[in-house]
């Protein structure tokens, strides 16, 4: 019989997870079981994802450029990837607009539900901390992205995944400097990295083989720690106006796709699928990097010297999908509470959003301390950034899953665009976790 695709195992881990995760709920029992005995698989999956962000980034992206004949060709992909990245995250923000001024979200909830919002919500732990996070990156200097992006230590960078762009600033910096010392000399600094790209990647498909079970224990979790049902209904239209965006931006990704590089959209999505299931399992771009690089790579046929630098790079300034769930959750929320905004006032939460996304950690959560630096930028009084959290904090975790989604398939389809433009799209080049297994068994 033939094996069912591996989107088909993630998918079907999902359904059973989230049903799994419902009937737990009706069992007084339930909620510790999963929390006790499921919760840690999913857990112990994300964590070997991690752990293989670092070394895969450093392998791929010193392979990639030391590859490099020419080194303006470096220039040529850096320059493209950031350019192009600027302009999907202003799209994803103009939609968002659109969307919820059209929508109106926010003109549906009733004073009766913003009081119980509030009550429930407002003094959390997680949504004082986003308020005092979101602070601190307010308070930083106008040059302070740059700054943070040079390493002191490059272990210590290496040592923490939050450090990201750190690592990809030490890979380009030693990629180009063997490049500089001529072939010869680096060659045996390059046939380490080759070697320890190639042997990361395999982890990726071993990791991979865990994957369907994985997303079946964090699916459950996620549904047996979810909030009051009742709060997630009066926040229906707001979460629609948010997801509605989202796909709309999955759309305008498949248009591209189609028109630039003349691949069938659909068979990208296919491909693609996996890191985007994986993308909504864990709501964090930087533990399915790996996931997606292998994708992109072997299942899509963006060439190494491409999807090393675009890849990386998404994971930690692309946030689109974040982008959108800005403007949109900033609108509703002045909406809901009676804040009146200007156009100029439209316009500013485009440039603050755009500068936030930047600067965001490719993990879960992170949305939120962007949208108090969107609000703070449009006057929204400070007293009353709890109760504007809590308004949204119900459902954030289920529209963080989706969002993360979005941020991935952009990073993917902008990678397609730069290999497309730098003739470096080839064909797809797939190995199993098994390949060699027959020299060694």
């Amino acid at each position: 019989m033939k094996k069912l695709a591996l989107h088909w195992q993630i998918l079907l881990g999902m359904i059973l997870g989230l049903i799994f995760g419902f009937l737990m709920t009706q069992i007084s029992w339930g909620v510790g079981f999963v929390t006790d005995w499921i919760k840690p698989i999913g857990t112990i999956f994300i964590k070997l994802l991690k752990l293989i962000a670092i070394p895969l980034i450093l392998a791929s992206l010193i392979k990639g450029i030391s590859d490099l004949k020419d080194i303006s060709k470096f220039r040529n992909i850096g320059l493209r990837t950031i350019v192009i990245y600027v302009g999907t995250t202003i799209m994803a923000i103009t939609i968002g607009l659109l969307l919820v001024n059209v929508m109106q979200p926010g003109d549906g909830v009733s004073e009766e539900t913003i009081a119980k919002i509030t009550a429930t919500y407002a003094d959390d732990s997680d949504v004082q901390s986003k308020i005092v996070e979101a602070g601190k990156q307010k308070e930083s200097g106008p040059l302070q992205f740059l700054e943070d992006m040079v390493p002191d230590n490059a272990f210590n960078a290496m040592g923490d995944n939050s450090l990201m762009l750190q690592v990809i600033f030490f890979a380009i910096f030693l990629g180009i400097s063997m490049l500089l010392i001529g072939e010869k000399r680096a060659k045996p600094l390059k046939n380490l990295f080759d070697s320890l790209n190639d042997v990361v990647l395999k982890m990726v498909d071993l990791i991979m083989l865990i994957a369907p079970v994985a997303v079946f224990a964090l699916l459950a979790n996620v549904v047996v720690s979810s909030g009051d049902p009742d709060l997630l209904l009066a926040l229906l239209k707001y979460t629609g106006t948010v997801v509605i965006g989202l796909l709309l931006m999955i759309v305008f990704y498949l248009l591209i796709v189609g028109s630039y590089t003349k691949k069938n959209p659909f068979w990208f999505l296919k491909e693609i699928s996996p890191a985007q299931l994986l993308a909504f399992s864990t709501s964090s771009s930087a533990a399915t990097l790996p996931v997606t690089m292998e994708r992109v790579e072997e299942h899509i046929g963006v060439d190494k010297e491409v999807s090393s630098f675009v890849l990386p790079v998404g994971a930690t300034i692309n946030m689109d999908g974040t982008s959108l769930y800005q403007a949109v959750a900033a609108v509703f929320i002045s909406q809901a509470l009676a804040f009146d905004l200007t156009f100029a006032d439209q316009l500013t939460i485009v440039l603050t959003a755009l500068l936030a996304s930047i600067g965001s950690a490719a993990v879960p959560g992170a949305g939120m301390v962007m949208l108090v630096i969107v609000l703070e930028s449009i006057g929204f009084p400070a007293d009353r950034f709890p109760i504007a959290l809590a308004l949204i904090f119900a459902v954030d975790r289920p529209l963080d899953m989706c969002r993360t989604v979005v941020n991935v398939t952009g990073d993917a389809t902008v990678s397609m665009i730069v290999a497309k433009s730098v003739g470096k799209l080839g064909k797809p080049r797939v190995e199993d976790w098994d390949e060699h297994y027959d020299e060694v068994k």
